[in-house]
C-alpha cells in the first residue's frame, strides 16, 4: 500500500491582478464564494481527506490568511455576550488544531514550481498533496479524497485532470497520455502550456497534486521553463521515467475562481446546493434574465 498522505502545500502567494482593484489590499484566496473564502474550500477538503498538517507558502500582504485561520477573541467574545452561541461554534468548527498549521514565505514571484520548492522542509520526505485555491471543485466525496484513494491504487505522483478544448491547452499543463481507462491516465511525459497543434491530448492538469518527495529534487535544480519561470509541470514531467505518473478524472465540477466568470458561477453554483438559498437565487437569476 502506498504511504499515506498527511501534509497539504497551499501555494498562496500570488497577486490575483486578475480581481483588482479588489484585490488591491486582501489576497485572492479570501475572496468569499457565498459565505466563505476560497482558501477555507480548499483547506476543508483537505481535512475531509484526512490530512492533518497544511502548509500555507505565502507572499507579502498575505496576514489576512493567517488571521482567518486564527481565533478572534474579541469577535468570538461579542457573539458570545449577544447570544449567538451557535455562530460562535461554526466559527470554531472548521479551525484546524493548533500546530498544525504552518507557513513560510516565497520572497520572489518565482511560479508554482518555486512556490512548492519553498515548502520543503516542512513536508520532510514523504509525499504530500497540494491544493490551489482557485480551483474551486464542487464535489461528494471531495475531489482530494477521491484522488487520495486512487493514489492508493497506483502511487507514485498523481494530479486531477480534465479534458479542455484543444484551443485552451496553451493554458495548462498537458499529460502524453500512454494508457486511459476513463478513470486514471497513465503519462508518459508533461508538457507546459502547449500551442493547439503541438499538444500532445486534451487532458489538462488542474489544481490538485499528489506528489513524492523526490519532487524535490528536481525542483532544488531552479530550472525555469515557460514565463521564465520554475514550472512545478517541468519538475513533476523529469520524474516520470522513475516514478509512476498519473492523470484521475475526478467526479465533480471545477469553477476556475482564477477569472471573473468562473468565480461568479462558482458563487451561482454553491449557492444553489444549498436549501436556505436555491429558491432565493433562482428568483434572482429569473429577475435578471428578463
Amino acid at each position: 500500500m502506498a504511504q499515506a498522505i498527511r501534509k497539504a502545500v497551499f501555494p498562496v502567494a500570488g497577486l490575483g491582478t486578475r480581481f483588482l482593484p479588489a484585490t488591491k489590499a486582501m489576497p485572492k484566496e479570501m475572496l468569499p464564494v457565498v459565505d466563505r473564502p476560497l482558501i477555507q474550500y480548499a483547506v476543508e477538503e483537505a481535512r475531509a481527506a484526512g490530512i492533518e498538517e497544511f502548509v500555507f507558502v505565502t507572499g507579502r500582504a498575505k496576514s489576512a490568511i493567517e488571521d482567518h485561520f486564527d481565533h478572534s477573541f474579541e469577535l468570538e467574545r461579542s457573539l458570545t455576550e449577544s447570544g449567538k452561541l451557535e455562530a460562535v461554534k461554526e466559527l470554531r468548527a472548521w479551525m484546524p488544531a493548533p500546530g498544525q498549521i504552518s507557513y513560510t514565505r516565497q520572497q520572489m514571484p518565482l511560479g508554482l514550481g518555486h512556490a512548492v520548492w519553498c515548502a520543503r522542509n516542512h513536508i520532510g520526505d514523504e509525499p504530500f498533496a497540494v491544493l490551489l485555491a482557485d480551483d474551486l471543485i464542487l464535489a461528494g466525496p471531495g475531489c482530494l479524497e477521491q484522488m487520495i484513494n486512487a493514489y492508493q491504487e497506483v502511487g507514485g505522483n498523481v494530479v486531477a485532470v480534465e479534458d479542455v478544448p484543444r484551443e485552451n491547452t496553451l493554458q495548462y499543463g498537458i499529460l502524453d497520455v500512454v494508457t486511459d481507462d476513463g478513470y486514471l491516465a497513465r503519462a508518459r511525459g508533461l508538457v507546459e502550456k502547449p500551442k493547439p497543434e503541438d499538444a500532445p491530448s486534451t487532458l489538462s492538469i488542474i489544481g490538485r497534486y499528489i506528489l513524492q518527495p523526490n519532487i524535490f529534487d528536481e525542483l532544488a535544480m531552479q530550472q525555469k521553463g515557460k514565463g521564465n519561470e520554475i514550472q512545478l509541470t517541468d519538475a513533476m514531467a523529469r520524474t516520470i521515467p522513475k516514478t509512476p505518473f498519473h492523470g484521475f478524472r475526478f467526479d465533480g465540477t471545477r469553477f476556475d475562481c482564477g477569472n471573473r466568470f468562473g468565480y461568479l458561477e462558482a458563487n451561482i453554483a454553491f449557492s444553489m446546493v444549498r436549501e436556505d438559498m436555491k429558491d432565493r437565487v433562482t428568483q434572482i437569476i429569473s429577475k435578471y434574465s428578463e
